[in-house]
Formats: C-alpha cells, structure tokens, sequence
C-alpha cells in the first residue's frame, strides 16, 4: 500500500473513531429526550427540548433517530404543529375507542365554515359567506373559536375593518397535521372520495397560509369593532 493510501485509511479511521465517539455519546441523550417527550401533556419544540439537554446535544438528529424507532412500534413519534408528540400508531386507534356518549357535533355549517377557513386563511366572515353563498349566524365562527380550533388573525385594511380568521395550532394537533402546508391536496382530496375524479373547468385547491396578508394589519382587540352590512342570519 503506497503512503498516500495509507494516510487516506488513517484519516478515514480516525473520522470513523470520532463517529463512534459521537454516537456512544447519543444514546444518553436519546433517552433524555425520550423521557422528556413521554413525560410531557403537550407537544414539545425543539427549542423545548434542548433548554432540558446538555449544550451541543443534535436535538434534531436526536428527534429523527426517534421518529426512525418508533416507526414500526405501536406508539410512533408525530410532529405536529412544528412540535413533537408520541401518539398511538393510527392502525391501532381502534384499541383504545370507547363506547360513550357523543357530547357535542358540529353543524354541517360549522363543518363547512372549518373547511373554508382552513383553506382561505386568512379569510373574513363576508368571503366565508361568498364563498358558501349562504348569511351566516355570529354563533358558527363562536362555536369553533369555544373549540380552540380558529382564532382571529387580523385586519383588512378596507372599509369597516373586517377581521380575519384562521386557524390555531389545537386545530393542527386535533388533525395530526405538521402545518397548515399539511392540508390534503387535489389528488389527496379526490383519492378520498371529497371530490369527484374530474372537477370542474379552473376547480383548484387553494394555498392556506397562517401568515398576515399584505393587505393586513394584526388583530387589536382594543380597536373598536365597526358595523357591517352582513346580515345575522342562521344558515342551513
């Protein structure tokens, strides 16, 4: 073997020697954060996460060798909302249904108001009413904001101020989806069975976003609410 070769393997066996170094290093911290994310009542973000690890620990190398473990088992390790959470595994969600009495269902309105929010937000209550082609009553937006599920984002700089609506996290978790990017799309909304295999001429799946349109200004709830012309009407 020439010297060039043999000083090319010593390097390689010293990169592998601290390779190993690093990892024998990582299982402690592995378990650290396992302890900490199966301990904790509330998804974890990895900010979270490293203020309880040693300095310099690789929380995302970390949460991904968990995500990689779990993958098969029957509690997997989910991200949701940017943050992480062991959920059960969905093929064994039957295991822990109960029999019991249903509390509360959402109005197909509501169902339809969640729907339109979570893909047009931000959105105002007047496109929402556009949107379904039906007057909607104050008490549908109030019933999914008592659910935690939508929350007011913001303010159109038009005529009347109108706020606007959007989603929350408790949404993203209740849904087990990572952000609202998340949301199925045509072809995930078609192989469901929600649209029909060949939608109408210039029919597309809108682009949510959690952030504050140009044409916006954040929500003061200080700022006095002014009149609209909608009218307060109990949809179908």
């Amino acid at each position: 073997m020439s010297s060039v070769a043999k000083m090319i393997a010593k390097i390689e066996d010293q990169m592998d020697a601290e390779s190993d170094d690093k990892q024998a290093e990582n299982p402690e911290h592995l378990r650290m954060v396992e302890a900490l994310l199966f301990a904790a009542s509330e998804p974890l973000d990895i900010k979270a996460l490293s203020t309880s690890l040693p300095e310099g620990a690789d929380v995302a190398g970390l949460l991904n060798t968990l995500e990689e473990v779990y993958e098969k088992r029957g509690v997997n390790l989910c991200c949701v909302a940017g943050k992480y959470q062991f959920r059960t595994a969905s093929d064994l969600a039957f295991l822990l249904r109960k029999e019991q009495p249903e509390q509360k269902r959402l109005s197909k309105a509501a169902i339809e108001t969640l729907a339109i929010i979570s893909y047009h937000q931000p959105v105002t209550r007047a496109e929402i009413e556009d949107i379904r082609g039906v007057a909607m009553s104050k008490g549908t937006i109030d019933i999914l904001m008592e659910i935690g599920w939508i929350k007011i984002s913001g303010r159109k700089r038009t005529p009347g101020r109108p706020v606007t609506y959007g989603t929350t996290e408790a949404f993203l978790v209740q849904f087990g989806l990572e952000s609202i990017g998340h949301l199925p799309g045509l072809d995930e909304l078609k192989a469901a069975g929600f649209l029909e295999a060949i939608p109408p001429s210039g029919f597309d799946v809108p682009n949510p976003s959690d952030e504050l349109g140009a044409d916006e200004d954040p929500y003061d709830p200080n700022e006095p609410e002014m009149a609209t012309g909608s009218a307060n009407l109990d949809e179908a």
